[in-house]
This record gives C-alpha cells, structure tokens and sequence, in this order.
C-alpha cells in the first residue's frame, strides 16, 4: 500500500488546459474515486498518475517518491481498463501470468501469485478457459486478477464495469467492494455512474473541467454540497432546483411565481433571490394546501415496486418527487408538496455556491 500525493499537478494539450493545477492526497489504503462528466479530466488524471501521460506541471508522489519521470513499469501500480484486453489465445492462468512471465518469475513463482488471486475472484474453476469461454463479468475478474498477481501499491480502475449489463454491474460492484476489503490496497477509481462513486468509494472527488469541485465521502457530498454543480451530480433521481425571489423581514420567506411561499429555515440576509435545491424524496405528499406547501401537476407517474416517481410540472419548472409508498396518483392531476425546511439545500444565484 502507499499513498499518493499530487502537488499542482496539471496537463496541457497544445493551448488546452485540460487539468488545472489539483492539489490530492490520496491515503494508503484508501478507495477514492474520482467522477464526472465526460470531458472533466478525470480518465487523463488517472492516466497521468499510471505513467500513461506525462504531466505538463506540479508533481506527483507515489509512496512519497517523486514520479514524474518514472516508467509506468516502474511505479508499483497496476491498471484495469474499461476494455477487458485479454489475449484471446491464452487461458484465463496465462492471461493472469503473462506479466509475471515477462518480469522473469519461474512457473512455480507464478503458479504461487496466481493460485490466491484466482481463489479470491473465483476464477479457479475457470484457469484453463480461454476468454471467448467466458462471461463479461468473468472476463472482468480475469482482469483484476491480472492486476493482483504483480502485488502493486496502487490499484487504478478505468471505467472497469461500463461494458456490463445492468444487473452483473450491480454485482460486480459489491465484488469490487469486497475485494478491497480483504486487500486494503490503495485504489483509484474513475467512473461517471454516480451510483458506482456512492456505494464504493471511501471518498469522492467530483471534478468539472479539470478542477476539483468537492472531495469528500459520499454521505457529505450528498448531504452537504459546495456548490449546485455537486448537488445536480451525486443522486438519482437528481435534485431538483428552484429559482425564487426572497421576501420577509428577515428575508426568510421564497416565494414562487405561482404565488405558494416556503419558510427558509434561516434569514438570508443580502440575498433578494436564491436557488433552492431539493432532493425529490424529501417531499411529502399532503391531502391538502397549508403553510410551507407547495401545488404542482403530475406528468408523468412511474411506479417501480419498491418506490413511486412522479414528473411534476410547476409553472415553466418541472421536478421530480420520490415516494416509497404506491399512490394512486393519475397524469393532470393537482397535488401539494410539504418540504422540512431543514432539508432545503440554498445556493447563490449567481455564483451557485452553497449558502
């Protein structure tokens, strides 16, 4: 295990900044992940942490040494990319050995990694099959196993589950998750599935055209955002958002076009007008309209066993409302909403920084 540090590092392509200038510690041990949208820098972080791209400026510390300089070969990680990249024409044991073969161990030597590693992955019954014999999530295992034979410091994912079906990602999610836990090596994980960065990360980075937004673990980035970016990022269904005028002595009171008015659970003193984020399931469904309601219609209804969805159509806004009971709700029907003040998230209007 070690730690990895990055001091201002940064990336340029020609006149494109593309990371710019982060500053991450990462702990030995550690699962971070690393999410955003497409184009946000975080594939090429990774990449420059394994040695794949050379850094353009700062440093970058792996263990406490200086690595900028150093061939990927030699900087103890091992990367699993979002593409399997087995040879088709070895076994799943060849696959795994390969890159203990080109190091020069001796078959006994590699039968050693391989037999734990195989064990862990329940990839034992499978050592002589060739990967067109296997399933996507086996072929998965099969890469992670290459990667935990070399025993390496760092461990960097790359989108490793975006080419599965939706159920064996679930599964191999919680995989993921118990491999770590029995290895406790330090991992680095990219994906832009905000479901993945919440159930298996220790800590989340969210990153926004090469700067980091938040880092934090996943219940206080869902919890406490920095900034309206993060809010709408981390949770499904999104968080839905209002642009309201404030009124009241205190400036307590937001007030939306429509007419309903909701008590802010302070004063925002030097704000004329906010955004309020509100995550949908924490609406209330009432029978009728009272003091911190809200009235919407329903457009769309989306029952799906466990929870029921509801499209609500506010003016010019449409939101989203999550239920876990099953309602007999109808589309064109009016209905209130009742908020606990307590659970709005205030952001500036213009800066969208939490207030």
């Amino acid at each position: 295990m070690a730690t990895v540090e990055l001091k201002r590092v940064s990336k340029t392509f020609g006149q494109v900044d593309v990371i710019k200038g982060i500053d991450l510690e990462i702990r030995e041990g550690e699962f971070l992940v690393l999410v955003g949208p497409s184009g946000c820098g975080k594939s090429t972080l990774l990449r420059m942490i394994s040695g794949l791209e050379t850094i353009s400026g700062g440093d970058l510390l792996i263990g406490g040494q200086r690595v900028n300089d150093v061939p990927a070969r030699d900087r103890g990680i091992a990367m699993v990319f979002q593409s399997y990249a087995l040879y088709p024409h070895m076994t799943v044991a060849q696959n795994m050995s390969f890159s203990l073969k080109l190091s020069g161990k001796s078959a006994a030597e590699q039968r050693q990694l391989i037999g734990p590693a195989a064990e862990i992955l329940g990839l034992e019954p499978f050592l002589d099959r060739f990967p067109r014999e296997l399933s996507g999530g086996q072929r998965q295992r099969v890469a992670m196993g290459r990667a935990i034979v070399r025993e390496p410091e760092v461990f960097l994912f790359d989108e490793p589950l975006s080419n599965l079906d939706a159920k064996l990602r679930v599964r191999m999610r919680a995989e993921l998750k118990e491999l770590h836990q029995k290895l406790r090596t330090t991992t680095v994980y990219v994906t832009h599935d905000q479901i993945e960065a919440m159930t298996l990360a220790d800590r989340i980075v969210v990153l926004r055209d090469g700067q980091i937004e938040q880092v934090g673990t996943p219940l206080e980035l869902y919890d406490k955002p920095a900034n309206r970016f993060v809010g709408s990022f981390l949770g499904s269904p999104a968080m839905n958002f209002f642009d309201v005028p404030l009124s009241g002595d205190q400036h307590d009171q937001a007030r939306f076009a429509d007419g309903d008015v909701v008590r802010l659970p302070h004063g925002m003193a030097g704000h004329d007008r906010v955004t309020l984020g509100v995550r949908p399931e924490a609406m209330e469904l009432v029978s009728e309209k009272g003091e911190g309601t809200i009235s919407a219609e329903v457009v769309v209804v989306e029952p799906t066993g466990s929870e029921t969805e509801l499209f609500l159509r506010k003016g010019q806004s449409q939101f989203t409302a999550c239920f876990r009971d099953r309602i007999n709700i109808q589309p064109g029907e009016r209905v209130h909403l009742k908020i606990d003040p307590v659970k709005y998230h205030i952001f500036d209007s213009q800066t969208e920084v939490a207030i």
